[in-house]
This record gives structure tokens, sequence and C-alpha cells, in this order.
């Protein structure tokens, strides 16, 4: 008798994150549409009915990494707000982080596919907005700290808006110009959200 310890069988959550895993490497080699369900199975070393116990259908596991990129964008926003001193400081600190983080070929990929997909797909669409919705939110309450009392509303949202605009930019331009200098646009950057802020 051998003293081996019997493996223990995967957690739910354990068992989820690997087919999500195989998810996103095959979206990212063959797009939400060519990535089929039996092909998702196959990466994750399951059979079809196995990722179907853990996922009713495709918009079920795109929900699930949308999810898991909020949950992310929720801790990253939590440590900034949790930094003391002026945003802008606190923002420029962590650009480098963002910039490399947007110019990651394999995250880039994956962002573009499913805005393609919501593009496409109205299930897709309703989960992808409420996601972005969420993280405005996030964004509106983290950037109050350098609102200037004499922007409206529709001013200060605009502007937070905009600050979007250039990280969901980015994610664009890595596919479109993946060697671009990250120090000379950080710098940029810098001085754009100066502008936004100030």
């Amino acid at each position: 008798m051998g003293d081996e310890m019997p493996s223990a069988r995967p957690t739910v959550e354990t068992r989820r994150q690997q087919i999500l895993d195989a998810a996103c490497d095959q979206v990212r080699q063959s797009g939400f549409h060519g990535a089929s369900m039996a092909d998702i199975a196959k990466a994750a070393g399951l059979s079809v009915g196995q990722i179907y116990r853990y996922f009713e259908n495709k918009e079920a596991i795109i929900a699930a990494i949308v999810a898991q990129d909020l949950a992310e964008m929720r801790e990253k926003f939590a440590e900034l707000e949790s930094q003391p001193g002026d945003l802008l400081e606190v923002m420029t600190s962590h650009l480098p982080e963002a910039l490399d983080k947007c110019y990651d070929p394999r995250s880039s990929a994956l962002v573009l596919e499913v805005l393609a997909e919501a593009a496409r797909n109205p299930k897709v669409a309703t989960i992808v907005r409420a996601a972005d919705a969420q993280e405005r939110a996030l964004a509106i309450t983290m950037l109050e700290r350098s609102r200037k009392p004499e922007w409206s509303d529709a001013e200060f949202k605009a502007r937070a808006e905009m600050i979007g605009v250039l990280f969901d930019g980015l994610v664009m331009r890595s596919v479109n110009n993946p060697d671009a200098d990250r120090r000379a646009l950080a710098k940029v950057f810098h001085k754009t959200l100066e502008c936004i802020l100030a």
C-alpha cells in the first residue's frame, strides 16, 4: 500500500477557471464564432457535456470573461483610490503598468474579440455595456476628488469618458502599432491627463 494521497477533485471555481482559460486561448486564435464549444472542451481537456455543467452557452463564457476583467478593474480602482495625494500623480505613477496591460497582445486580442462579438450579438452587447457602466461609475467615483466646481455634470462625465477613450484607444493602437515607444507615450499621456483633469 503506497502512501500517495488521492488527488483532490477540482473545485467548481478551479474547473470554471480551467474552462475560461481554454476559452480565452481559443477565442484569441479563432474569434468567438470560430471557437466552438468542442474546441474549448478539447483545449480544457474536458468533454462538451462537462463544459455545459459550468456554462450554459458561449454567451455565459463571455459574461464570465467580462466579469473577471471587471473584478481586476475594481481592484485597480480601489488601489488608486486608497493612495493619498493628488489624483494626477497617483494615476501617472501607474501609467507604465497601464500601458503594459493595454499593449499586452494576449489581453488586447481578447478585448477586441469581445467588442467585435458585442457589435454582432445583442446578448453580448448587453453584457459588455453593463460592465462598462460599472467601470464608468468606478472611474467617476475616483475622479470626484479632482472635480472642479465649475464643471457641470455633463462636462465632468465627458472628461471621465475621454480618459476611458484614451485607454480603450491604446488597446486598438497596440494591434496597429505594437512597437510604439511606451516611455514617450507615458509622458504625453501624463500631459493629456493633466489637461483633462486641470
